[in-house]
């Protein structure tokens, strides 16, 4: 277990070897996610002061950034669960938050939602690591910010286009992200650092759109 949870992996462009700084704008982009997260602290603070809901977004949001920088820098098994683990808490957290609180959903509407989720999840992981550079695992997470985009374009009191924007900004990092390993030859810094560039934004608007209409 030990010997699994240390092991070294190397599946960016960027990287050519072990070592803390064998990553170094991969590991330097992640302040994207800091950013977003001190913006969104005086986003909430404007529109009332922080509460639970919005905490947790923006703290995990804060996490997501930690746990990205740890990967990009270690490059092992245990590193990259503290990168994705953060990623899929918030992907739950949202939808759930999301449909009680803005959509007014009530527990048992949304926990289905958050099972289709899971399902989704569960056929997306299933499919070949090759196909996308494993990007693939993200089109749930795609598929569920667009359609709730779609809502909250129709519904929603204030900014109403802010979550289709979170969904169209995914859409162009994914497609920077499936394209990483396939670019280096002609690119050798690749092309995951604007993942993170692009992701901060998205989790950033994806917030946004909560605080500013979950009352």
């Amino acid at each position: 277990m030990i010997t699994l949870m240390n092991s070294f992996i190397d599946i960016y462009c960027e990287r050519l070897g072990p070592g803390l700084w064998a990553e170094p704008i991969n590991a330097l982009t992640n302040l994207s996610f800091f950013i977003a997260g001190i913006l969104l602290i005086f986003l909430a603070r404007r529109e009332g002061g922080l509460e639970w809901k919005s905490g947790l977004l923006i703290g995990l949001i804060f996490v997501i950034g930690a746990g990205s920088t740890l990967f990009h820098t270690f490059a092992t098994f245990w590193a990259m669960l503290s990168d994705t683990l953060p990623i899929l808490a918030f992907q739950i957290c949202f939808i759930v938050l999301y449909s009680r609180f803005v959509m007014r959903w009530s527990c048992w509407k949304s926990g289905v939602l958050l099972a289709l989720f899971f399902v989704a999840m569960g056929l997306a992981m299933n499919l070949p690591r090759h196909w996308l550079n494993g990007s693939l695992e993200y089109a749930p997470a795609f598929l569920f910010v667009f359609g709730l985009g779609l809502y909250h374009w129709r519904f929603a009191l204030r900014e109403r286009f802010t979550l289709s924007l979170a969904a169209f900004i995914f859409a162009l990092s994914v497609s920077f992200r499936s394209i990483d390993m396939a670019i280096c030859p002609t690119f050798p810094l690749g092309t995951h650092f604007l993942w993170h560039c692009l992701n901060g934004a998205v989790l950033y608007f994806s917030a946004r759109a909560f605080i500013l209409n979950w009352r």
